[in-house]
């Protein structure tokens, strides 16, 4: 089955508005064109989201003051509480908040973390009566809960009063309890992570500062309850807030962005010892720690526990003040994740091996349902994830159990509501849950082929082909002098990354792979990117071959990131994906050739004697780059806003032609000199020849358009040579004479193929006819082209002196002329 198809895309964006962020600010312009497209468009949307400082207080929550009311009146009252949470990290971290909390201030509290296998997610009418029969009076859900309406009035109805914390979806109906939960009370930042509420309670037990405003506190100094002294939990806290947010998934923006900051401050501290055991066990440096740790090397530890085995280890590992004992779990869970991976690899070829024995209309569906019997319920999720990632299609893994059950799990794509697709099938489903992006789901086994079918047409009627491409989103395109340590230092600015703010990707336009070598056991591959004059090191991870030559055109995606390796510190690229540049096309039809060379034969001289010009002040707005021409050409494009790119000759220069971009030449200029009109951009990619094309550049634009002059030193020199070979310069007619005479005598096609020249870059019409017509005025050839119904011949082969040509003598003022004005646009 093959991999989806690939393209990426940028989103339009105004310059003028990322021109703003960059002076207001003082951004990067890679960097404020990112945090445009993202959506912060303002100088003061962009500064709030850099700032990452937006908070809420608890009492923000409709609900709590009513919650905190109960659960301090279950401490006064001395009663059993018990805390009901989740198996993953989101539900360990905010279980160990509420046990820590509710014990600090004096209760009587256990807790209870469901088995994957035996209990399945969320509450169950089990653990309801085991809870029960353990004496529990009341009962504090951490990220579970909110679609528990059975369970919690058979909880009720056996004497335990419940109070559901939770952030996932509510259905319709709500559970007959106190709840404390983003979107039911109208909480004024919605994405929170079930960890994030609990510690928002657990704030305002507490009474730190953020729990201010919540009512029925308990005084200092009352017996069961804090000393004035005692820490408030809220900082203390933080690190399991991050660590949960940042695995749970939930948007890293608004107040996440501010407790994910916070939180791994508190993380590289290390105060807590079960965190100081789990970085030491996951070989993680605490002060170069940042949220790619806690997302790849320390929740998948906390997570394999509760896949494989029992979560109740998580807990254990925070709640501990045992610095032997949190080693050991630390280093268990470590043996856990490394059987997780094993038995995570076992699944996923099972369930490709699966997906490659469906029926034929299956195989190209727009979703995937496989199932096998015996595969690990712990790891089906992960599973669906990496189905995802190869197909890009919404994907459901099944676990049979070998009893006439099964379990699974799904993932979904952007575009497609997996939440909604289960929905759908409802009738086929023996119960599910979950959210858009990812959902359990449980069903009996006689039921899969229905429920295949059923979700199959669901997907089939929800997704059109554009949701199927897999597409990157691109941030901003940069050229090789972009990828150094101050731009990558500036874009840490933007994180944390992760869900809802990804890390930022560059498109490297027209760039080429080079020195590429396999590192890791020939998992990896490091490599050179080269683009312009520059070129930055890379790494590709899981890809040892990259698949192109290394004269191949290639757009590069990349991650631009600070490096640190033994007490070095340089900048690196993350390879994300290779787009190879279409071949370029001969833009040239014959007859239109024709024209153009025959035009250059009749040309009045005198046309090319060199004219003063003053240079009139620009219209345009004038900005310098050293960025890479193409670069600049390529992130204006993305823009949506219409760009010409000017330069010394647009048939050699067609690695720069795109989607968006109007390639044209200074010959072109003087052709037509109302080409530039009507764009909003003109990028001089090469210096003009004269100050009169420079000026028609400049002068035809309207307000609030611009002049881009980014040409350097490559590019000053392209023109200086683009130059002599277009006014027909001593090695210009030298080349041209071999190619005339290799071709022997030649008519039609093969008579244009040889005035176009044996390269990979046909010699342009202008050049070819004026190198005919110096040849012909010295007698060195005879014929007539006629558009190629005629024929030529060399007819000589001496030594000439080449200034009897008035046709070379005229092209050479011209050339001298030009040349006298390149001399001073060396810089731009």
């Amino acid at each position: 089955m093959a991999e989806a198809l690939r393209a990426y895309e940028a989103e339009p964006y105004s310059f003028e508005e990322a021109r703003a962020l960059s002076s207001e600010l003082g951004l990067s312009e890679p960097v404020a064109i990112a945090l445009v497209r993202r959506g912060y468009r303002t100088p003061e949307e962009a500064r709030v989201f850099l700032d990452a400082d937006e908070t809420h207080p608890p009492s923000a929550f409709r609900s709590m003051d009513a919650v905190v009311a109960r659960v301090l009146a279950a401490i006064e009252a001395g009663e059993r509480i018990a805390v009901h949470g989740d198996f993953d990290v989101d539900g360990v971290c905010a279980t160990t908040i509420l046990v820590n909390t509710l014990r600090v201030l004096g209760a009587d509290c256990d807790w209870l973390i469901p088995d994957r296998m035996a209990d399945g997610y969320g509450l169950s009418a089990d653990n309801m009566k085991k809870l029960a029969d353990r004496g529990t009076e009341l009962l504090i859900t951490a990220d579970c809960g909110i679609t528990a309406i059975e369970e919690v009035r058979l909880a009720r109805e056996l004497g335990v009063e419940v109070v559901v914390t939770d952030h996932h979806q509510p259905g319709a109906e709500l559970p007959d309890c106190l709840i404390l939960h983003p979107t039911v009370d109208d909480y004024p930042f919605e994405d929170l992570c079930g960890t994030a509420v609990a510690w928002k309670l657990a704030s305002a037990l507490r009474g730190g500062a953020s729990g201010e405003g919540c009512p029925g506190r308990l005084s200092p100094g009352v017996p069961g309850h804090p000393s004035p002294d005692a820490p408030s939990g809220t900082e203390a806290d933080l690190d399991l807030v991050a660590l949960a947010t940042v695995a749970d998934l939930v948007p890293l923006v608004g107040e996440n962005r501010n407790l994910v900051k916070q939180g791994l401050e508190e993380v590289r501290r290390a105060k807590r010892p079960g965190i100081r055991a789990l970085l030491e066990a996951a070989k993680c440096d605490p002060s170069q720690l940042d949220e790619g740790d806690l997302a790849f090397r320390l929740a998948p530890r906390i997570n394999a526990a509760g896949r494989l085995y029992r979560a109740d280890a998580g807990v254990e590992l925070f709640l501990t003040d045992d610095e032997g004992r949190a080693k050991e779990i630390a280093t268990e869970l470590s043996r856990a994740n490394s059987e997780r991976r094993a038995t995570e690899r076992e699944v996923t070829n099972a369930a490709e091996a699966a997906l490659r024995e469906l029926p034929e209309h299956l195989l190209g569906a727009p979703a995937i349902v496989v199932a096998g019997a015996g595969w690990h319920p712990g790891v089906i999720g992960i599973v669906a994830s990496r189905l995802v990632e190869k197909h890009h299609k919404p994907t459901v893994v099944i676990s049979l159990d070998g009893g006439g059950g099964g379990r699974g799990s799904g993932r979904s794509i952007s575009g497609f509501d997996l939440l909604g697709g289960l929905e759908a099938c409802s009738e086929h489903l023996v119960g599910f849950g979950g959210h858009k992006a990812a959902a359990g789901l449980e069903i009996e086994a006689s039921k899969l082929d229905a429920f295949r079918t059923a979700f199959v047409a669901h997907a089939s009627a929800a997704l059109t082909s554009e949701d199927l491409r897999r597409t990157e989103r691109v941030d901003a395109v940069v050229g090789g002098a972009s990828l150094g340590l101050e731009l990558a230092e500036e874009l840490r600015r933007l994180a944390p990354f992760g869900m809802g703010n990804p890390a930022v990707r560059l498109l490297v336009p027209s760039a080429r792979v080079r020195d590429v070598r396999a590192i890791g056991e020939g998992k990896h591959a490091r490599f050179s990117l080269h683009s312009g004059a520059h070129r930055a090191l890379g790494v590709a991870f899981g890809r040892a071959s990259l698949g192109v030559g290394e004269e191949d055109l290639v757009d590069a995606t990349v991650r631009l990131e600070v490096n640190r390796w033994n007490g070095a510190v340089e900048p690196q690229v993350v390879l994300r994906e290779l787009y190879p540049r279409p071949a370029s096309e001969d833009s040239t039809e014959a007859e239109l050739w024709w024209q153009r060379f025959e035009a250059e034969l009749t040309r009045d001289l005198a046309e090319w004697l060199p004219v003063p010009v003053d240079v009139a002040p620009f219209e345009r707005r004038v900005l310098r780059s050293r960025n890479a021409p193409a670069a600049v050409v390529g992130e204006l494009a993305s823009s949506g806003e219409s760009v010409l790119a000017l330069c010394a000759d647009a048939e050699l220069r067609a690695g720069l032609d795109r989607e968006g971009v109007r390639l044209a030449d200074y010959p072109g200029l003087d052709a037509d000199p109302s080409l530039v009109a009507g764009f909003e951009h003109v990028v001089l990619v090469d210096p003009p020849p004269c100050g009169r094309l420079l000026d028609i550049a400049g002068r035809a634009g309207a307000e609030g358009h611009y002049l881009h002059r980014v040409w350097g030193e490559a590019e000053w020199r392209f023109a200086l040579s683009a130059i002599a070979e277009q006014l027909a310069r001593r090695p210009a007619l030298i080349g041209f004479f071999r190619d005339l005479r290799e071709a022997g005598q030649v008519t039609g096609e093969d008579l244009r193929e040889a005035l176009h020249g044996g390269r990979p870059q046909p010699r342009r019409a202008e050049t070819a006819g004026r190198c005919f017509r110096v040849l012909a005025e010295l007698g060195l050839v005879e014929g007539s082209p006629r558009a190629g119904g005629g024929e030529v011949r060399v007819v000589s082969s001496k030594g000439t002196d080449l200034e009897r040509s008035p046709a070379f003598r005229a092209y050479g003022a011209r050339y001298q002329e030009a040349k006298r004005f390149l001399e001073g646009q060396r810089q731009p």
